[in-house]
């Protein structure tokens, strides 16, 4: 069984707003957890899982199944969110973020939630997972993809680069990477804290074939997956332009919601925004 492969770009922009909704809830619930960076992600992500994704949420392992790696894993609720409204658990679970022995930890964890591929959390290690992860499959002649979702600042990690030469040296071209290019991190601009410009000529020197979008725009987020899955010979990196916290007015674009949880309050006003949006 397979489940996901919603192309209307109506029906996904409705999933994307149920996950920024459930984001909300969760985190204004615990009072702990990443707002800007998870919804931020959120349309690149449901795009991925949603369209271009097989999988089955009663059989997390299944061997077959196409691999989402969150690398920025401090965006656990976005995960979380997708996770609950593909069915891998019940929806009410998601009232236990961040509790103690809850399988929602701060960061996605695979020994406490099956269908979460690889624990993350210490950045720039992710995309070296999706590397061995994606060659596996390869060499047991496996079609499935690999599909990992890094944070712009996380690329600010050496490790970042080793992985780059690799997955280019290796031609592993079941491979996706997706870099969320919302150009904050918790310490303030991205590229004034450490720059990474330019983007699109770094990866394309280390050998990827490069695709730059709205990472907002569905239609063009489809295109991307869709070139990315005909790509051959080499892996490919969409550096999706996102808003740190996108969706909502009064967290977009303010680095003090990288880290920071809506009060009751501001939940309130949130969800009337989504809802009217």
């Amino acid at each position: 069984m397979t489940k996901g492969k919603v192309t209307d770009v109506k029906e996904l922009k409705h999933i994307a707003k149920k996950i920024r909704l459930h984001i909300l809830h969760m985190l204004t619930k615990s009072g702990s957890g990443h707002t800007g960076g998870s919804l931020s992600a959120v349309d690149v992500a449901v795009a991925i899982y949603f369209s271009k994704m097989n999988f089955n949420p009663k059989d997390p392992s299944w061997k077959n199944r196409d691999r989402f790696i969150l690398s920025k894993g401090h965006a656990a609720p976005l995960l979380y969110a997708i996770m609950a409204e593909a069915g891998y658990f019940p929806m009410d679970v998601i009232d236990n973020l961040r509790k103690v022995e809850s399988p929602l930890q701060g960061h996605p964890c695979c020994t406490s939630l099956p269908g979460v591929e690889v624990s993350t959390g210490s950045l720039g290690q992710g995309l070296s997972v999706a590397n061995g992860i994606a060659l596996g499959l390869r060499l047991d002649n496996n079609p499935a993809r690999v599909f990992c979702v890094m944070g712009d600042g996380e690329i600010q990690e050496g490790q970042i680069w080793e992985a780059a030469m690799t997955a280019a040296h290796y031609k592993i071209d079941n491979l996706c990477a997706v870099v969320d290019n919302n150009g904050l991190q918790i310490d303030g601009p991205v590229q004034k804290v450490m720059g990474i410009a330019p983007i699109h000529d770094k990866w394309a020197a280390f050998g990827w074939h490069v695709i730059g979008i709205d990472g907002h725009n569905m239609e063009k987020i489809l295109n991307a997956l869709n070139e990315a899955e005909s790509v051959k010979g080499k892996p490919t990196v969409i550096i999706a332009n996102t808003t740190k916290g996108k969706g909502v007015s009064f967290f977009e674009d303010k680095v003090e919601y990288h880290g920071i949880t809506p009060t009751p309050e501001e939940y309130e006003r949130a969800v009337k925004e989504i809802h009217n949006g």
